[in-house]
């Protein structure tokens, strides 16, 4: 069912089939049938793509590709024109008016940081399709701001300077010993190691920053998926399946753990992680569904793991006219929470949240799919699976080019 579909009136539902249904979900371009490379084709899995994607990431000679849905091995010879999608696209063409673009702030982005805000613009941006395959995760490696993104190319960790220059890459596409099958999650530890979070081996794998494999955490995961440390490299992983939050504590030197917990059990469906280096608090978003709809809950943890404070998108419904539809989290330096929409492309604050989230739109042009977020000093990089790229927000106005 579309999420909030019996609430909508009958243009809401048909908008909501357009986003939902009608653009594809590598590109998020929208199939168009009377363009050759954006129409809709059926996989033999069953999922459905445009050929442009299709084209891209199938391979030249074997003609064959892995659907980055379900990692399904399908023929390129055996897609199929998905005619039921065209006709549904030619029948709500002339009634679904076109979505109202997203709210956005005057100046760009304001981030608040203490009693006051500092306007933030889009300062550069890099990767784009083929140097970034459908990125999921990012983090910063140290004190030199080296950009660590998780993706679906061949080697599925990259490391870029901020300059946007690759550094290195590491993580081949597998199961085997240093191999990862298919990340969602990157952490990275005070000490500078690289923390994945791997679905597709249900395991948590750790590396060195010049990618030697040090450790892989199994067994006792069903499907872990966002990953964060705390202060002192503890690593927090959620899992999907379980619903529970795990700590993990690794001896990094010598590659084995030393103990894991799950201190919290009653999670529903919980994706993102965040921990705040200033207090220890730990931020889980929960991806629940009750009587056929969908909604988002935060929850905000102690250093000790006792609950602090909630909220859920339907308790920010009441408060704000604006409806904001939680993807993604993570903490500024002053421990307020800065939260991620990845289908409206926004960002916002909602305060420290002891008494109760204080809604601030935090909006950034130029975000299409933000599924990463984090901050470096005065800047705030946020990883857009929309276009493939890593972009920057600072202080000044000047935009770099897409390298």
């Amino acid at each position: 069912p579309i999420s909030g579909a019996s609430r909508k009136g009958p243009e809401g539902i048909l908008r909501e089939i357009q986003i939902n249904l009608l653009e594809c979900k590598v590109c998020f371009e929208m199939f168009n049938p009377q363009q050759r490379e954006r129409r809709p084709q059926n996989l033999s899995c069953g999922h459905v793509l445009c050929l442009e994607c299709i084209t891209a990431l199938s391979h030249p000679l074997l003609r064959k590709l892995e659907c980055p849905f379900c990692r399904q091995l399908c023929s390129v010879d055996s897609t199929s024109h998905c005619q039921v999608l065209t006709d549904l696209q030619e029948l709500l063409l002339s009634r679904v008016p076109p979505p109202p673009p997203p709210h956005r702030s005057r100046g760009g982005f304001m981030l608040a940081t203490g009693p006051t805000c500092t306007p933030l613009h889009l300062h550069a941006a890099f990767g784009g399709w083929g140097t970034l395959i459908n990125p999921t995760g990012i983090a910063v490696l140290g004190s030199s701001g080296s950009i660590v993104v998780v993706h679906d190319g061949e080697k599925r960790v990259v490391v870029f300077n901020l300059q946007g220059r690759m550094l290195q890459s590491f993580g081949r596409k597998g199961k085997a010993n240093g191999e990862i099958c298919y990340p969602i999650d990157v952490a990275v530890t005070p000490s500078g190691y690289v923390v994945v979070t791997d679905a597709g081996d249900r395991a948590v794998k750790v590396f060195t920053s010049r990618g030697n494999h040090v450790l892989t955490v199994k067994d006792s995961f069903q499907l872990p998926w966002g990953v964060d440390t705390d202060s002192c490299g503890q690593i927090l992983v959620s899992d999907v399946q379980a619903g529970t939050l795990s700590q993990v504590k690794v001896d990094y030197n010598h590659g084995v753990i030393l103990e894991r917990q799950a201190p919290i059990s009653d999670l529903e469906c919980p994706k993102a992680v965040a921990c705040c280096q200033l207090t220890g608090n730990t931020a889980v978003m929960e991806h629940g569904a009750r009587e056929r709809h969908q909604y988002r809950r935060l929850r905000v943890f102690s250093k000790d793991f006792h609950l602090l404070y909630q909220t859920d998108s339907f308790s920010l419904a009441l408060q704000s006219p604006m409806k904001l539809n939680m993807s993604g989290v993570t903490f500024d330096r002053d421990g307020d929470v800065i939260v991620i929409d990845s289908n409206q492309g926004m960002i916002c604050s909602l305060g420290k949240l002891q008494n109760g989230p204080v809604l601030t739109p935090l909006i950034a042009d130029h975000l299409i799919r933000p599924v990463g977020l984090v901050l470096l000093n005065n800047t705030l990089i946020t990883l857009d699976s929309g276009d493939h790229t890593v972009k920057i927000y600072s202080a000044t106005s000047d935009t770099g080019s897409l390298m």
